[in-house]
């Protein structure tokens, strides 16, 4: 299907093969703070880059923004070269960065004056579900703007599920990601455990994953990534920090008395500071095998 004019701002590790497929299907102007990274990917996939975001939006039918943080989304939002000078009346606004609730709010906030519909739409799935579109995107809007989202979304993501209100989606989102998070926590503090006590690594997982000790962490990526000592870099540490953060803060918002998110984000913030700003997120089980004197391997 053809979407008429989109834009694409944030050409990151997950964001730069989303905006692939939907320039499939849309006529599309990327930006990204990286030019050159902008104009490399316009000269691979047809698109046309854009100087300013300003630049980008204009005339888009449809703009898909992904950046670290809510904060970095705002911050593009103003000023003459900003995305309120390009945007027209009645263009869809689809945030898919991993953002927190309240910057949505304030963002649907602002672009509603100018007419603006907007949708908070991060992704679970990594770059392999970004290549291979089979994302899940966790959408929080009205249901007239969920409507209209579902088939640009459809592009990049195979289950696209409307979770509640605009907030609803970052709120999600955040959970979903500190769960991964105590997940890798308690796989590598355990696992380190098991072979300090004398079982080989690779004999814990055969038990582990056919018990009820089993999760993604422990049945795919400890064994695809630690137990080979591959260590792959897809998702840096400090991004599943900020993901854990937004939970917490969260809960308190609300009055959910949360100790294990208090500490999961404690946790990661420790490890963020003393393996640095570019560190895998798996890489947290370093200070762990570290702390214990041991190494993970099968």
């Amino acid at each position: 299907m053809s979407l008429g004019a989109a834009a694409f701002l944030g050409l990151g590790a997950i964001g730069a093969p989303m905006a692939a497929r939907l320039a499939r299907g849309a006529r599309l102007t990327v930006w990204n703070r990286t030019r050159t990274r902008a104009e490399a990917f316009a000269r691979a996939h047809g698109a046309r880059d854009a100087a300013t975001p300003r630049e980008a939006v204009e005339g888009a039918d449809v703009v898909v923004t992904c950046l670290p943080t809510s904060r970095e989304v705002e911050a593009l939002l103003g000023g003459a070269d900003g995305l309120l000078a390009g945007l027209a009346t009645g263009a869809l606004f689809i945030d898919c960065t991993s953002g927190d609730p309240a910057g949505s709010r304030r963002i649907a906030a602002r672009l509603a004056e100018r007419g603006v519909a907007y949708a908070d739409a991060p992704v679970s799935g990594g770059t392999n579900g970004a290549e291979a579109g089979t994302l899940t995107i966790m959408v929080g809007a009205d249901e007239p703007t969920f409507d209209r989202a579902r088939p640009v979304l459809a592009l990049m993501g195979s289950r696209i599920v409307h979770v509640g209100p605009i907030g609803a989606g970052d709120a999600l989102k955040a959970v979903n990601n500190a769960l991964l998070a105590l997940n890798i926590l308690g796989v590598g503090e355990g696992l380190a455990t098991l072979v300090k006590a004398g079982v080989s690594a690779r004999t814990a997982f055969d038990v582990i994953n056919g018990s009820s000790g089993r999760s993604f962490v422990s049945e795919t990526l400890v064994p695809e990534r630690v137990l080979t000592g591959a260590w792959p870099r897809t998702f840096r540490l400090a991004l599943l920090e900020k993901d854990v953060g937004i939970a917490r803060e969260l809960a308190r918002e609300i009055g959910v008395d949360a100790p294990l998110l208090d500490l999961t984000s404690e946790l990661f913030d420790r490890a963020r500071a003393a393996l640095g700003e570019s560190a895998d997120y798996l890489e947290a089980i370093r200070l762990i095998e570290s702390q214990a004197g041991v190494e993970i391997r099968g």
